[in-house]
This record gives C-alpha cells, sequence and structure tokens, in this order.
C-alpha cells in the first residue's frame, strides 16, 4: 500500500462531474479572461471570510503579496519583518518592492516568535508579515499590538490557511491587506496558479486592482504604472466547485490530525505540532520534529510513505537571503531545518493509511 503526501487526482474523481461541467461552461463562453466566474469567485470567496471583505483575484499567490505590499506606499529601503521558517515567496515581495526583509526567529508553532520579533523592531520598521504556517494562525493578538505600538503595517500571507481561523474569525481578515494562494497543492487548489488578495479597506483593494491592470481600473487607462496580474476564468470556475468542499475537506484534515496526535503522543523521540486553543487549524502540513529525522525518512521511503520537507532550509540560510543576515539570529528555525519532517496529509487520506503512518513510525522508533 502507497500512502500518497497529495494525490489530486483522488480528490478530482471525486467531484469529477462538477468540475467537468465548469470548464465546459467556460469554454463554450470563452470567457477566458475576465468575465462572470472570476466575479462570482471573487464574492464567494469574500462572502466566505466575512462580512466587509473585498477581494481581487491575480495570477498566483506571490503576485498576490507583491501586489498587496506596493499597495501599502511603503518607504523605499523600510524594514520588513518576516518568519525565517517559511515558503521563499515571503521574502520575494518584500526584496521586489524595494524593501529590506528581517528575519524573526519562529516560536514552538513555527509561527513568528514575538519575543524575538519585538526585539528586531527598529526605527526603520514598516511592517510585519504575519504568515499563517501549516494552517496555524500566527499569534496575531500579539502582532496587532506591537503593530499598533510602533506603527507598522500588518500583511498577512494565507498561503496554507484557507480557512484558518483566530478567536472565531477567518485569517485574511485582520490585516492591512492580505494575500492567499491556489497552487494546486493548497487545501483549496486550483488546476493551476492563482492568488487572491484581501482586505477590508477599499482603498487599499482599489490600490491593488489598478496594480494589477496595467494602472488602471478601465482598458487602455493607465493612471499608474502597474504590471498584469490575473486570475483566469477557467481557474475561477474551478475554484467555485471546490469552494463548496473546503471546510468539508478541512474537516477530514483535522480528522486525520487528530490521529496523528493520538498516535504519536507517547513518542518521546517526535515533538509533536503545538494545538491552540483560539485557533481552528486546518492543517495544509502535519509538521513533526526529530533528531532521527533521516533514519525516519529511509523507513517511511521503504514502506511506501511519501514524506515532505518544509522547508530544507530556512530562508536566511540559503544562498539568496544570506547578506540580509548579518548579526541576526534565528536559532530555532536554524536548528529545526534538520529535523522537520511533513508526514502525509489530506482529505485523500484513509484511516488505515494514516495508521499505517503512525505504525511505521513507532516500529521504528520503539522497535
Amino acid at each position: 500500500m502507497v500512502v500518497k503526501f497529495l494525490d489530486l487526482k483522488k480528490q478530482y474523481l471525486s467531484i469529477k462531474q462538477e468540475i467537468d461541467s465548469a470548464i465546459f461552461r467556460v469554454i463554450q463562453n470563452s470567457a477566458f479572461i475576465g468575465g462572470d466566474e472570476v466575479l462570482c469567485f471573487e464574492k464567494e470567496f469574500a462572502e466566505f471570510l466575512g462580512e466587509g471583505v473585498k477581494t481581487l483575484g491575480v495570477g498566483n499567490g506571490t503576485d498576490a503579496l507583491e501586489i498587496a505590499i506596493e499597495s501599502l506606499n511603503l518607504p523605499q529601503g523600510g524594514e520588513v519583518l518576516i518568519p525565517a521558517n517559511t515558503f521563499v515567496a515571503t521574502a520575494e515581495a518584500v526584496v521586489r518592492n524595494g524593501l529590506k526583509v528581517v528575519f524573526v526567529d519562529c516560536g514552538r508553532d513555527y509561527t513568528l516568535d514575538i519575543g524575538d520579533l519585538e526585539s528586531k523592531i527598529t526605527p526603520a520598521s514598516v511592517a510585519i508579515i504575519a504568515v499563517h504556517l501549516y494552517g496555524q494562525s500566527a499569534k496575531l493578538n500579539e502582532i496587532l499590538n506591537l503593530a499598533k505600538k510602533y506603527h507598522l503595517k500588518v500583511i498577512e500571507d494565507c498561503a496554507q490557511s484557507h480557512g484558518a481561523t483566530y478567536n472565531g474569525r477567518r485569517v485574511g481578515t485582520f490585516g492591512d491587506v492580505g494575500a492567499f494562494s491556489f497552487y494546486p497543492g493548497k487545501n483549496l487548489g486550483a488546476f493551476g496558479d492563482g492568488g487572491m488578495i484581501v482586505s477590508r479597506d477599499f482603498d487599499c483593494l482599489q490600490r491593488c486592482r489598478e496594480i494589477a491592470h496595467h494602472g488602471g481600473l478601465s482598458k487602455y487607462e493607465h493612471r499608474i504604472i502597474g504590471r498584469n496580474s490575473r486570475l483566469d476564468g477557467m481557474q475561477a470556475a474551478i475554484l467555485r466547485v471546490k469552494l463548496k468542499y473546503l471546510e468539508s475537506w478541512n474537516a477530514r484534515r483535522r480528522e486525520i490530525a487528530g490521529l496523528y496526535l493520538e498516535g504519536l503522543g507517547d513518542m518521546l523521540d517526535i515533538a509533536l505540532p503545538e494545538v491552540k486553543e483560539n485557533c481552528i487549524c486546518v492543517w495544509h502540513l502535519f509538521v513533526i520534529r526529530t533528531l532521527k529525522r533521516q533514519t525516519l525518512m529511509e523507513v517511511l521511503r521503504k514502506n511506501g510513505i511519501e514524506y515532505g520537507l518544509h522547508y530544507p532550509l530556512s530562508l536566511p540560510n540559503t544562498p539568496a537571503y544570506a547578506p540580509f543576515v548579518k548579526g541576526i539570529e534565528c536559532k530555532n528555525a536554524t536548528c529545526w531545518e534538520d529535523e522537520i519532517l511533513s508526514l502525509p496529509m489530506g482529505e485523500h487520506l484513509e484511516d488505515k493509511e494514516v495508521q499505517k503512518v503512525i505504525e511505521v513510525l513507532k516500529d521504528t522508533l520503539c522497535g
């Protein structure tokens, strides 16, 4: 029995008729750029996030972050604080906006460590990017309090947290602006690239719309120097179908996480993910830590169990971003990059597959 880390084909087959119908509808209407599918998905995703939220579909999650940051008109060279342990797009979006990235260590929940965050705020700081990593919300109360204290903007990176909540409210709706990715492997994934910018600030979202639409709100209107980033109709139609299933898929992910947490709870050689009471985690990834990672990877591979590493290097330790870390320490992120291991996670998994993963890990560490 092969236990897949991700099975997009199985997901497609479970909703094949609806997906095929949505794709045919787009082709029949020739609505490939813009059109009703995009407008309807933007509206439906806004309703999913909560009252007062405005949305803008864009080409991908990296574009969403980059345009969101640009819309805030931050001073060139200003410092933006981001987690050391995150996907590279978070840092790319900062640097490509002419801003300086400052890496902050991660806490036990893998999101921004609040003590380290405050210690790295300087007069040059202009913003914080709160990454809701692995499906778990960052510590938003503390982050928002620091932002208010030091007059900083807050950008939420929600690429891994579709549907996650903090104190009963969806992530992406707390900061000045938020960004989602619809990369195929996400909890809500397209059949290609796609992204969404979200904000409760109408003016902010209008600036994002101008930037993403060649610098204007109408065709051939170019009020500012913009770019081209659009969510296409085909992806929007597919995402509209999938959005209807997102809550049930996330619920299944929580069931699987519960099986892992119960089955591995007595393993001294494994550090399990932290579960926060005031959050609903959507378990984009189930990440453990172990000093015996190499041994476990070899055994998982031999037993037909797929796994991942998120991430094999923290960003301060990559060649591209090493120049940004002089005198900056991120001890947890550096230490844990050799220990983190992502187990199979997703609604495609059956209980017997999860139990196989648990049994293989226990047999290896206890045998």
